[in-house]
């Protein structure tokens, strides 16, 4: 068995109370492979920011899971040689199930997500506190899930979402014992949050979300003062990102995401966890399109992955200073 601590990684317990406390929200990023974890951690240290790097099963089968461990390892040594020993989390997201959590924690990770959210409830609570149970033995830290996120990400996928219920988040957390909750106010997985019937037009014909369920939150936070919050699904999915990918010959029609002003207001509250996936995927991929585009003879992968990495880098940090309002807190 491979301890967290041993890589000097951090969980998330005191990184989610100082969020709270500070009105802000801790970064989620999800890394596949180097390039997309180099600029997480160049931005967060530039942003002296605290992160969390997220790992869904999907690129753990992708990038291999001794690889990944190893490149949270990496990150946090990285982060030393550029001067700042911001807290790394290296979390789970969307475990499946009780064997896939397990594994991870018996190999590096500091947190865990298991989301049984599509699960009838008490076979969620059931599986959640397995899964809490197992982890605390090691200090590891655990994120359930109430309610459904629509939408796709990797293998998680829901037609439709579905609210959290505020009346049965007291139940849920008390019988889990988990450390902290994602919730479903209205944000989805992917590209696509939103149907072009769900939203309205600007004049230009950009589509306009429908707004997040902060009554939801607000009676969640009622029920559940002082608890740590999550957002799932909470990409901003740029304009500008999906115009450089369509200008140079991409078809991703409809792409939608949340405002990022309901994300700032969000923050502010006891939500102190947001993930960003598919907005690091956009940022990549316009990049990569346009370089090749404008230097069609470059072949060598460094060519183009230099201003993948470079565009990341400038997205992550604008969402740690921005939106999330987790910069200047790595040193707290």
């Amino acid at each position: 068995m491979v301890n967290y601590k041993d890589l000097g990684l951090v969980n998330t317990r005191d990184m989610f109370a100082k969020a709270m406390k500070g009105g802000y929200a801790i970064p989620a990023f999800n890394f596949n492979n180097m390039e997309q974890m180099q600029a997480i951690i160049m931005a967060c240290v530039e942003a002296k920011s605290p992160v969390i790097l997220q790992v869904s099963k999907g690129a753990r089968a992708y990038a291999n899971a001794n690889i990944l461990r190893n490149m949270a390892r990496g990150a946090v040594e990285y982060a030393h040689e550029l001067g700042c020993d911001i807290p790394i989390v290296l979390h789970l997201d969307h475990g499946p199930n009780f064997e896939v959590a397990k594994d991870c924690i018996d190999n590096g990770f500091s947190s865990v997500m298991i989301d049984g959210s599509a699960l009838p409830y008490d076979e969620n609570v059931a599986v959640t506190k397995k899964v809490v149970e197992y982890a605390h033995k090691y200090d590891v830290t655990v994120e359930a899930e109430l309610g459904v996120l629509g939408g796709v990400e990797d293998e998680v996928s829901a037609e439709e979402s579905k609210y959290t219920k505020p009346e049965e988040v007291i139940d849920f957390t008390s019988k889990t014992g988990c450390d902290s909750l994602a919730i479903s106010i209205g944000t989805s997985h992917g590209r696509c949050k939103f149907t072009p019937a769900q939203c309205t037009r600007s004049p230009d014909g950009v589509l306009i979300p429908p707004p997040l369920a902060f009554d939801v939150l607000a009676a969640i936070e009622q029920k559940l003062p002082g608890f740590p919050i999550v957002l799932h699904g909470s990409s901003s999915v740029p304009v500008e990102y999906v115009k450089i990918i369509e200008q140079y010959g991409g078809k991703i029609p409809d792409s939608v995401g949340i405002p990022e002003d309901q994300l700032r207001k969000a923050a502010k509250s006891a939500v102190c966890k947001i993930n960003i996936d598919s907005d690091g995927r956009l940022a990549m991929t316009a990049a990569i399109r346009r370089h090749l585009a404008e230097h069609p003879g470059d072949f060598d992968p460094r060519q183009y992955l230099t201003p993948a990495r470079d565009e990341l880098k400038k997205m992550y940090m604008h969402k740690c200073v921005n939106v999330l309002g987790s910069a200047g807190h790595a040193l707290d």
